[in-house]
């Protein structure tokens, strides 16, 4: 690394020492590099260094040198310096108060931490996506409006649609299993949208959606899709990014994400949760503090199959062992990260679909179209949804889910 080197980015510290030395740190998306003028240097150096602020952007050229005091180990003696764009006295400091920081959200993506947590979100869907194409699957994109609810349209945001009535989507599930009689094996990634009424640290108005669906696959071999794609994934960004794993001191926390993960029947959850403390009766759903409870008995993700179908999604197919429950799954994820993935075996059979959309009041008008994919050439098929953020939240062991994402949409924010 050593010799005259030019670098272009904004200059993330500047220092000046006296009227010996002006130290600038430069960042860019590769690197933080130290750049010093000295006193004595050429006296244009010295009047520009004087006139940037923090986010000033900036080409800065010298010969590098090792400096085991300086970022990275390495020191510029500036040799070239020229301002981009001076700009204005940059708005955020230290200490600022969250809401500050999400009102200037914009800013603050710029910033180290953030920085690196959208690397990282680009890697990990790089290698999900990785893992799917390797087994077979094709990426299919589906629309964003829809008339029909995958999950029998509560909590879905409602629009005009020339003069008819018409939702942001829930899930792009339907569309998926769409794909799957041309393609047998597909899975969209797009953005989904719940209007929960939700204010906890991992519930997203709008967040982005994988959700594979499959042909020809039971709900056995879709828990064996899912645990392979997590197990490839995040050992993959465990093994080729180990300078964000160090930032983010989750090496020995990722290193134990490897398969097979426990699988726990919903009766079983429900059990250990009251055993741990919790107070739990058969027929409720897991929130977010029971799946902590469960998730604290194991160092990695943990599967919860066959619910009762009354708290479940009108399309998952029902256990012939036991027609009160689902052939489903929840995936949980370790350290109280909860829920990252809910999967299921589809209902494939027009009759029994229709029999379950009845039960639960859902007009078949709106779902004619889904109501087809059963009349002509249908087939067992299964299907999970993955959301992006929870899942970059558990792998970096972030705090909030909103860090996981640029531009966060919750109850209460819709600006940026």
């Amino acid at each position: 690394m050593e010799g005259y080197k030019e670098f272009r980015g904004w200059v993330y510290r500047i220092r000046k020492l006296g009227d010996d030395k002006i130290f600038i740190v430069l960042r860019n998306a590769h690197t933080i590099i130290q750049g010093v003028i000295r006193k004595g240097a050429d006296r244009r150096l010295w009047e520009i260094g004087e006139k940037l602020y923090i986010e000033s952007s900036i080409l800065m050229g010298g010969k590098i040198r090792q400096d085991s005091r300086a970022p990275n180990g390495y020191e510029i003696d500036i040799e070239k310096l020229e301002p981009i764009h001076i700009g204005e006295p940059f708005p955020i400091s230290r200490d600022q108060s969250e809401e500050f920081l999400l009102d200037n959200r914009h800013l603050w993506i710029r910033s180290q931490r953030l920085t690196k947590i959208f690397q990282a979100r680009h890697y990990l869907i790089k290698y999900l996506e990785e893992y799917l194409h390797n087994n077979g699957f094709y990426r299919f994109d589906p629309p964003i409006i829809t008339v029909s609810g995958a999950e029998g349209g509560a909590d879905m945001f409602e629009l005009e649609y020339f003069n008819r009535k018409a939702y942001l989507t829930q899930s792009s599930q339907m569309y998926g299993e769409a794909g799957i009689f041309g393609l047998e094996r597909v899975y969209t990634l797009a953005p989904s949208f719940r209007a929960e009424k939700s204010r906890t640290r991992r519930h997203l108005a709008e967040y982005w959606h994988l959700e594979p669906e499959a042909a020809f696959v039971d709900w056995k071999e879709n828990l064996k899709i899912q645990e392979g794609m997590i197990e490839y994934a995040v050992q993959k960004f465990l093994n080729n990014h180990p300078e964000l794993v160090e930032y983010f001191q989750v090496k020995d926390m990722l290193k134990n994400i490897k398969a097979p993960f426990p699988i726990l029947t919903y009766y079983q959850a429900v059990d250990l949760v009251n055993s741990l403390g919790g107070k739990m009766e058969y027929g409720q759903d897991f929130g977010a503090d029971e799946e902590a409870l469960i998730s604290s008995k194991y160092d990695r993700p943990v599967f919860i199959v066959k619910y009762p179908k009354n708290i479940k999604a009108f399309y998952m197919k029902q256990d012939p062992d036991n027609p009160e429950l689902v052939l489903n799954d929840d995936l949980i994820a370790p350290y109280g990260h909860g829920e990252i993935i809910g999967g299921s075996e589809r209902i494939w059979d027009l009759e029994e679909l229709k029999n379950r959309m009845k039960e639960v009041n859902l007009p078949e008008e709106n779902y004619k179209w889904y109501l087809d994919l059963r009349r002509f050439g249908s087939v067992p098929h299964s299907g999970f949804g993955l959301g992006i953020e929870r899942f970059v939240k558990f792998v970096l062991n972030l705090d909030h889910i909103r860090d996981a994402i640029p531009f966060p949409r919750t109850i209460n924010r819709v600006y940026p």
